[in-house]
């Protein structure tokens, strides 16, 4: 297959919801209904919102099939970039609302403290994808280090391997999560790691 060439699904299910099939939107749903869920969620903090987003954003798609580019990607990308247009569009209203409600009607909130906001709510809602979606051996190793605070001795122990693979696991877990452009717990580092003992 060339590399330009989208696969055969997201091909067959553009052209299935240009026709007008309810069952594709529904084989769509079925397959990316969690993904934009969780993403909502993950963005705006916020279970009611994110069912919001999630039926605005299959409706989008429903309405607007032939707005898939498949030379930009996946379906599953498109899907993606539309749930984050919108939870980034139900955020800003949120914000604006909520500083409204604060502030008075008559001020407007300050434009780089929205972004600021923004920002880290899109970066949070990546790191967590990148967590949630990495294998689970590196996801293991971060979550015992990170959160339960396990050194890499621990660390090791507790997954039942050697030390240099307790690091190698960490290393590689922290570069995918770099990607997303935050670092864990706010710039913590795991106990006892890259220290000799």
């Amino acid at each position: 297959m060339a590399k330009d060439t989208p696969p055969r699904w997201d091909r067959r299910m553009q052209q299935r919801l240009a026709r007008g099939e309810a069952a594709a939107l529904g084989e769509l749903y079925d397959r990316f209904a969690s993904l934009v869920h969780s993403q909502a969620h993950r963005m705006l903090d916020d279970e009611d919102a994110a069912d919001l987003v999630t039926r605005e954003v299959f409706a989008q798609v429903w309405e607007n099939p032939e707005a898939y580019d498949p030379q930009q990607g996946s379906m599953r990308s498109w899907v993606a970039r539309l749930t984050h247009l919108q939870s980034v569009r139900r955020l800003r209203r949120a914000m604006a609302s909520s500083y409204a409600a604060e502030h008075g009607d008559g001020e407007a909130p300050d434009p780089e403290e929205l972004e600021r906001r923004v920002r880290t709510a899109t970066a949070a809602a990546r790191a967590d994808y990148i967590v949630s979606s990495m294998p689970t051996p590196l996801r293991q190793a971060l979550e015992l280090a990170y959160i339960q605070r396990r050194d890499y001795r621990q660390t090791a122990a507790d997954l039942g391997v050697t030390e240099d693979e307790a690091r190698r696991r960490l290393r590689l877990g922290l570069q995918l999560l770099s990607t997303a452009n935050v670092r864990p717990l706010e710039g913590t580092t795991p106990p006892g790691y890259g220290r000799a003992r």
